[in-house]
């Protein structure tokens, strides 16, 4: 008899219960994002005067972010290598590298934004900067959670324990990343 629970260890669909949730949670998302990239796009193309706003972004700063979460990714895969090896404490360390790519992130993301409310850019200031601060806010509430679960679950990986939820996060990371990569063309190149 398993110690897991049933809702762990018990497999749905010919996939693990942990990784059919996962899945589940980023099909909900992909429509939240969906539905928000198309409502910008449709509202681009029929303003072309945001172009003029959209050149006040910090396109570096886009850039760098992008280099750093696809680093953090790098750092998500080798942690899923390590736990498919059994090595929870090498998985953990691999996991807290990437928890520390999210957390750049989001330093970047605040002294960017930072920058653009004390030049006058704020939610208020027109059409572009409300889906601007709504879309990349939205994604940066997403990496927030993705670094706190990932600090939880490394620690689980570091005493080897729950090694199947490493894969899970890194799930999770790679479609917060792939957001990223829709969201800065979109908000930062396109002009």
């Amino acid at each position: 008899m398993s110690s897991k629970p049933i809702a762990t260890s018990r497999s749905a669909a010919g996939l693990p219960t942990a990784r059919l949730v996962t899945w589940w949670v980023i099909a909900s998302e992909i429509f939240i994002f969906g539905g928000l990239l198309a409502s910008y796009v449709m509202h681009r193309l029929g303003h072309p005067e945001w172009a003029a706003q959209a050149a006040h972004t910090h396109t570096w700063a886009g850039a760098l972010n992008t280099f750093v979460l696809l680093t953090s990714s790098l750092f998500a895969v080798l942690a899923h290598k390590a736990a498919d090896s059994g090595d929870g404490a090498r998985a953990a360390r691999f996991l807290r590298l990437t928890a520390l790519g999210g957390t750049t992130f989001l330093c970047i993301k605040a002294f960017e934004w930072t920058h653009e409310i004390e030049a006058g850019f704020v939610l208020s200031s027109g059409g572009f900067w409300s889906f601007y601060y709504t879309a990349a806010g939205l994604h940066g509430l997403h990496v927030l959670a993705g670094v706190i679960i990932m600090l939880f679950f490394a620690a689980d990986a570091a005493r080897n324990e729950e090694l199947q939820r490493v894969e899970c996060i890194g799930i999770y990371w790679h479609f917060v990343d792939i957001i990223w990569i829709f969201l800065f063309p979109l908000l930062y190149i396109a002009r």
